[in-house]
């Protein structure tokens, strides 16, 4: 049986996301890890990199998957390619970058759960009486 372009696409699209995804969950356990150095930070984040990079780009339609891409394309550039990242750089920006990854979860989980025939409902609910 042969796919349809659609279908491949659909395919491609979706490995690239859960790509992007692992990238994510890892930088964050990563960051959370106490005893990570700077050096085993931007090897680990490189590797991570280059295998994203490896899948083909899709086009991202939401706004997290966008964001998502380029907060670790804006992480692998400020640490793994500059040349003056080190142990005290990291261990600045650690908190920094764990509120950034939890304010992009923030963002995926907005969109789930709520419908807009629930949204009404609760809106012009009176509590008080």
């Amino acid at each position: 049986m042969a796919y349809t372009q659609k279908q491949i696409d659909k395919f491609m699209r979706q490995k690239y996301i859960s790509e992007l995804d692992k990238v994510a969950k890892n930088i964050f356990r990563m960051l959370r890890n106490e005893n990570m150095i700077a050096k085993k930070f931007t090897d680990k984040l490189h590797e991570l990199k280059v295998k994203l990079d490896k899948k083909a780009t899709v086009s991202l339609y939401s706004e997290y998957h966008q964001q998502l891409q380029s907060y670790i394309s804006r992480l692998h550039e400020g640490t793994c390619l500059n040349e003056a990242f080190t142990e005290k750089n990291f261990e600045d920006m650690r908190d920094a970058e764990m509120s950034n990854l939890n304010r992009l979860q923030k963002l995926k989980n907005a969109t789930s759960y709520k419908k807009d025939k629930h949204k009404s409902k609760r809106q012009n609910e009176d509590w008080g009486e």
